[in-house]
């Protein structure tokens, strides 16, 4: 029975979501956004991204979170959430690293009960914790995150004319493009306005918050990490984010705006403990990316078994916790979802991979191709590094762009 115009209407507005969550349309700035309007009105509680990573000695965890605004809000608290256990999936220890701002220029700290900094951290050397466990920066940088917008854009058009035409999805909810779609689908997001890639992110400035800190304040637990980030309100936690590309556009993509948004509003106040309600509305979400690389069921930690729950439910069990897992005793960073896919994936060879989340990742055409097709690579947007290369070892990490702030 052929699905009936208004739902393949739908289905195609929510894989627009999903291309749009793949780059974003012209108001989305990086990779945790299509937020809901309660967050997007105060662009100073926006997360936009949070990275994650050991450095090379070994003795210190490097954290990154980028605010959409220029400025720090003085009415909210910034929060790195750092849980650690000895085995994945399970954490038995939590340290907040908490950040206020009374202005740019002042900032208060802390490591848990643990270490405190107070004072103007916009220096790039930083502003060192009084018990010298934990170094800060905060103010204005480049955010590496980088991605062809136009080419996800264009890619969407030809999903949605085959959708539209009538392709099919299977019982897993997979939509299956034809061999004249789908190559189509991956060419078009290759590049920008029928030319090379470019990123629609060059230039982008947000206010940062850049932390080093030694592991043994963090890894009571064990050495398996697990961080996320928030902003905080006096009421409230405004949002939360991890993984690149997950809080959003995976939520309802089909549901309408109303629906939408207030699901968005419901994860951001969640907390990994808390996240299993999602787990439904993610695997809807998945089975539309699945057919990108023109094979159902072969993503990652995904099986050809056509029932939504046992094909994607481990995925989006996974997805919805939404924790960068970073395994503290290596220092060897090379592959985003490393230590899932070591622990679920069955992928030994990265048992000694730190993972978490690098300045330097591919980060949205790893995540992109994993989902679609459970390795690394195979999507890519054409677009793999940022106009200013950042350091995964000097600290503040992330570039300064000269000329000032670029508007977005």
């Amino acid at each position: 029975m052929q699905p009936s115009k208004s739902r393949l209407r739908r289905l195609a507005q929510g894989l627009f979501a999903l291309f749009l969550l793949a780059g974003g349309a012209g108001t989305a700035h990086a990779s945790d956004h299509l937020d809901s309007p309660a967050v997007a009105a105060d662009k100073r509680a926006d997360i936009g991204d949070v990275y994650a990573w050991t450095d090379p000695a070994g003795k210190r965890l490097n954290l990154v979170m980028t605010i959409v605004g220029h400025s720090f809000s003085d009415k909210l608290t910034y929060v790195f959430h750092v849980d650690s256990g000895a085995t994945f999936g399970k954490t038995t220890s939590s340290t907040d690293i908490t950040c206020r701002f009374a202005s740019m220029a002042a900032a208060d700290c802390r490591v848990g009960t643990l270490d405190r900094a107070r004072g103007n951290a916009a220096d790039e050397r930083g502003l060192d914790g009084r018990a010298h466990r934990f170094r800060v920066f905060a103010g204005l940088r480049d955010d590496p995150y980088f991605n062809n917008v136009r080419g996800s854009r264009a890619a969407f058009d030809v999903a949605a004319a085959a959708l539209t035409a009538g392709a099919p999805k299977d019982a897993a909810g997979c939509v299956q493009f034809d061999a004249a779609a789908q190559p189509k689908i991956l060419d078009q997001w290759r590049h920008t306005d029928g030319g090379p890639a470019k990123n629609f992110l060059a230039g982008w400035t947000p206010v940062s918050i850049v932390i080093s800190v030694d592991l043994s304040a963090v890894n009571k637990g064990g050495p398996l990490l697990a961080v996320w980030g928030a902003t905080v309100s006096p009421t409230r936690q405004v949002d939360r984010a991890a993984r690149p590309l997950t809080g959003n556009a995976l939520l309802a993509p089909l549901a309408a705006d109303e629906v939408s948004d207030k699901l968005k509003d419901e994860y951001n106040a969640a907390s990994p403990a808390t996240s299993a309600r999602f787990v439904p509305a993610i695997q809807k979400s998945l089975g539309l990316y699945d057919g990108y690389d023109g094979r159902c069921g072969n993503g990652l930690l995904e099986n050809t078994i056509e029932d939504i729950d046992l094909r994607y439910g481990e995925l989006a069990t996974l997805l919805a916790d939404d924790r960068l897992w970073v395994n503290s005793a290596s220092v060897t960073c090379t592959q985003l979802f490393a230590v899932e896919r070591a622990a679920k994936g069955g992928e030994t060879g990265l048992a000694k991979d730190c993972g978490g989340r690098t300045l330097t990742y591919s980060a949205s055409n790893a995540y992109r191709s994993l989902l679609a097709g459970g390795k690394p690579t195979g999507i890519d947007d054409g677009v793999n590094e940022d106009e200013l290369t950042p350091s995964n070892s000097v600290f503040p990490f992330l570039r300064r762009r000269p000329g000032g702030v670029a508007k977005r």
